[in-house]
């Protein structure tokens, strides 16, 4: 008799059916955990940045002082106050912006362009010349205010040892703004620098190479292949610079408080004296949330115009 044998039955893994409700469960698992982990940074914006604008747009409503606890309602008495001066302040705002901006994006290109070609001790310049960037500025706006300084200063030194008459750079009106972006220029170039040398040195040799080739003069050869390289990266910087020295504080505060006269009155100084000499807080928020208007106008000009170039 034959005695016939069947193969053991093969047992397949369970596959599990991947259902619409189960895919909806494993977003929402995704999403909370997502959240979970951006929370303590959504926080933390929310504390240090929502919080205190909102804080600020409404006690620009209220007439409070620094040292009184009471606040009364005001409504928009504190911007009538300090809209003169914010129209005053805003102009001298904006030269300083202006002018703290030009003259490091040239020095900083200049010195750029001179680093790119060869030249002996090109590693040592590079590093002395990052010096100033790394100071802080309060140090910074020290130095120079010591070497404007009319009494004392080095410059004053150096004029009267050369025959000339001194000058008092931080007492005229003619001379502060002019001391103020000296030390703001000399501040505030090496970071173009570094930003202009970097893109320089991605600029494809070929370009360069094949230009000459054509009989582009070096002039020339700046112009039309190493600059059009150059401004993507110098727009961005001339922006962000010109953001930061339309909020600066420091370098101003230290050098001439300001003055003389109102000279030097930027918007941030003004808020100052608000807040920290006339103890009013519901004027300082005022010219504060009038600041932030400007610049967000700055802002928006800004992206338009990068928007519409991007389009050509």
């Amino acid at each position: 008799m034959a005695i016939t044998t069947e193969p053991p039955p093969v047992r397949t893994a369970a596959r599990a059916v991947a259902t619409p409700g189960r895919l909806r469960s494993a977003a929402a698992r995704d999403r909370t955990f997502g959240f979970m982990l951006a929370a303590p940074a959504l926080t933390l914006f929310l504390v240090v940045a929502v919080y205190p604008l909102f804080a600020g747009v409404a006690t620009s409503f209220y007439e409070q002082s620094l040292i009184r606890p009471e606040r009364r309602f005001a409504g928009l008495d504190n911007y009538a106050a300090v809209w003169p001066d914010f129209v005053d302040r805003l102009g001298t705002t904006l030269v300083f912006s202006g002018l703290a901006t030009v003259f490091p994006l040239a020095v900083g290109l200049a010195l750029a362009v001179l680093l790119n070609s060869r030249m002996r001790g090109r590693g040592l310049l590079r590093g002395a010349l990052m010096l100033p960037w790394l100071l802080p500025g309060v140090v910074v706006s020290f130095l120079w205010a010591w070497i404007f300084n009319d009494s004392y200063g080095v410059l004053d030194h150096l004029l009267s040892g050369a025959g000339l008459p001194e000058v008092d750079f931080l007492g005229r009106p003619a001379t502060a703004m002019a001391a103020v972006v000296v030390a703001k220029t000399w501040n505030s170039f090496p970071w173009v620098m570094v930003v202009a040398l970097a893109a320089l040195q991605s600029l494809p040799r070929e370009q360069l190479e094949a230009a000459a080739l054509d009989g582009a003069t070096r002039a020339q050869r700046f112009r039309h292949v190493s600059l059009p390289h150059l401004a993507g990266p110098l727009a961005l910087v001339a922006m962000l610079e010109f953001i930061y020295n339309f909020g600066s504080f420091d370098m101003i505060f230290v050098m001439t408080g300001g003055g003389p006269g109102t000279s030097t009155m930027t918007l941030a100084v003004s808020l100052y004296r608000y807040a920290f000499t006339e103890f009013s807080l519901g004027r300082a928020a005022a010219m504060g949330v009038l600041w932030l208007v400007a610049l967000s106008a700055v802002c928006a000009g800004y992206f338009l115009l990068d928007k519409k170039l991007e389009s050509r």
